[in-house]
């Protein structure tokens, strides 16, 4: 069974694609480095070009699907919050920023309408809202 969730142990790591992938590819980068310095040439050049080029594809690969998971976590968080908090309060659910949403995610429901009021009266950031949650809400559905 996996540790509870906190403020202090929340980060996600995919370790093939933080360790593995990540790593292949600053190492792959690291030697087109050392070829293009070793022999100046046009083949060398290019090989570093290509390797410069890998970073994108490398880069969207992980941020394609946090986006999506973020645009879930905004919508769930919106429908949580029209459930729990009253009816007058709805139309300021909309004025909370997706890094708030996102951040709210962790508030149990006993809370989380009070800290989304906090977080829009004091514009706090994720950071902020996440130390403020005094019973944590696990998410271990995230990528």
């Amino acid at each position: 069974m996996s540790k509870t969730q906190s403020l202090s142990n929340h980060a996600r790591f995919d370790p093939l694609y933080h360790f593995l992938i990540f790593a292949l590819y600053l190492l792959n980068l690291v030697y087109a480095g050392f070829q293009l310095y070793r022999q100046t040439s046009l083949s060398s050049g290019w090989y570093m070009v290509l390797s410069l080029a890998a970073a994108v594809p490398i880069l969207k690969l992980r941020s394609y699907p946090l986006k999506v998971q973020d645009r879930v976590i905004r919508l769930e968080e919106r429908l949580r919050l029209q459930a729990l908090a009253p009816q007058v309060w709805h139309a300021q659910i909309y004025q909370l920023s997706e890094d708030q949403m996102i951040a709210l995610r962790f508030a149990g429901d006993d809370e989380v309408v009070e800290l989304a009021k906090q977080a829009l009266e004091h514009n706090l950031s994720r950071k902020q809202i996440k130390e403020r949650i005094k019973g944590w809400r696990s998410d271990d559905w995230r990528v």
